[in-house]
């Protein structure tokens, strides 16, 4: 099973969120909010060829069958607003909203123009194919969950053929041992317990053009802003957890 995974992760094409000097998560955050049961109602699902929907104030890329949505609705500086939607009855709704969300230090930045270590988060839709964390899986979870291991990284090394990918120690292929200080140093997901207790892969960059950037995550809050990640409390990323379907093809539209 764990060579499945592995097999796996190392040919999907996916990203992840950054913090410090590159793109691994910053330890910042403030207090998480409850959720509301105010019932958002947004735009009819999408049919036949339509491909864009506006969910709260956000154009949304719709993928084929796309039946769950994450938007995040940039409010102040590094503050964001985050709202996870469902499609029910052939209309989308608002099912959990954080007004607690965090964007990178530097803010917003078109796709093309995101440079590695920028602290610059990617504006865009983008799929959401897996997720990761700290703990073990939930019967409620779906299976494309990977509970984190000591060797576990997200690879940010541009001389790396995997760049911009999940890989381990074990199976090599990167240089692991560089620092957290070296604008080529991969991300030990471990490293991160509080941010990546839930996290989310989105597939920024998926085509690993060097130097953009990877591990373009949605995870739990920190202490502030992060370093090109979306985050949100951890109340909301243990219910998206949860409610997660791959069969429902979902995705992350970042707007302002």
């Amino acid at each position: 099973m764990k060579l499945l995974i592995s097999l796996v992760l190392a040919t999907t094409v996916l990203a992840v969120t950054p913090a410090a000097a590159t793109d691994r998560a910053v330890n910042h955050s403030a207090t998480d909010q409850t959720a509301t049961s105010r019932p958002w109602t947004g735009a009819p699902a999408a049919t036949g060829r339509k491909k864009t929907v506006r969910l709260d104030g956000v154009t949304v890329r719709l993928r084929r069958n796309t039946r769950q949505a994450v938007t995040v609705n940039r409010t102040r500086g590094h503050h964001a607003r985050v709202t996870f939607w469902r499609v029910k009855r052939g209309q989308w709704h608002a099912v959990w909203r954080a007004h607690d969300g965090r964007i990178g230090y530097n803010g917003l930045v078109r796709p093309r123009q995101r440079v590695q270590g920028s602290g610059r988060t990617p504006l865009g839709t983008y799929r959401l194919p897996w997720a990761f964390g700290m703990g073990a899986k939930r019967p409620s979870w779906d299976p494309s969950y990977h509970r984190v291991r000591g060797g576990d990284y997200w690879v940010l090394d541009n001389e790396s053929a995997h760049y911009n990918r999940f890989r381990t120690r074990a199976q090599g292929g990167f240089r692991w041992w560089l620092g957290p200080g070296h604008p080529d140093a991969s991300e030990r997901l471990a490293d991160y317990p509080r941010q990546y207790e839930f996290s989310v892969v989105t597939s920024f960059n998926a085509r690993q053009v060097r130097h953009r950037g990877g591990a373009i995550f949605l995870h739990v809050n920190g202490d502030g802003a992060t370093a090109g990640c979306v985050s949100a409390p951890r109340w909301f990323l243990r219910r998206v957890m949860g409610r997660l379907d791959q069969d429902r093809v979902p995705v992350i539209a970042i707007g302002r």
